[in-house]
């Protein structure tokens, strides 16, 4: 089994307890309780993968997916907005597609927006945000690609209303 780096708190979350995120079907919870997801730093070109991700996700998951990149006006046939605090809805994840250097200030913003979780995606790592987000309440979900895990764990993951 490949090793998971997961971070996550005891605080109130969905009025569940918070526990740490060890195991697949507590990844699947945090995937099942999660409707609107901000994906930061997508691209319009199609080999990227923000791009690849966000388009199987809009075709395979219950997630509703919002875009952030401040360079482009609409991908994948959605508007794209320019920050996390331009979106016109709550945000229960923010998908992180940016270099390492540029999650602290992403991590600040879905901090502020009030976001419930955070996820780094596969091959990028940043403890010092992570805990940052974890003391402000806000689960975290680093080094993982959430496609496939979404597609991993597709039997585990019940939508929320």
């Amino acid at each position: 089994m490949r090793s998971r780096r997961i971070i996550d708190w005891f605080t109130e979350y969905d009025g569940d307890m918070s526990k740490v995120i060890t195991s697949d079907n507590e990844l699947a919870t945090l995937l099942s309780k999660t409707k609107r997801v901000a994906v930061v730093g997508i691209s319009d070109k199609q080999d990227r993968p923000s791009n690849g991700v966000s388009r199987w996700l809009l075709s395979h998951s219950h997630l509703d997916l919002y875009f952030v990149n401040p360079a482009l006006t609409t991908v994948l046939g959605k508007p794209c907005y320019p920050s996390l605090k331009d979106l016109p809805v709550d945000i229960d994840m923010v998908d992180i597609f940016r270099k390492v250097s540029d999650i602290p200030a992403v991590v600040d913003e879905a901090i502020e927006i009030g976001a419930h979780s955070i996820w780094i995606q596969l091959g990028l790592v940043d403890e010092i945000s992570a805990e940052r987000a974890v003391a402000a309440g806000v689960d975290v979900v680093m080094d993982l690609c959430i496609k496939v895990e979404y597609e991993r764990l597709k039997g585990l993951i019940s939508p929320q209303e």
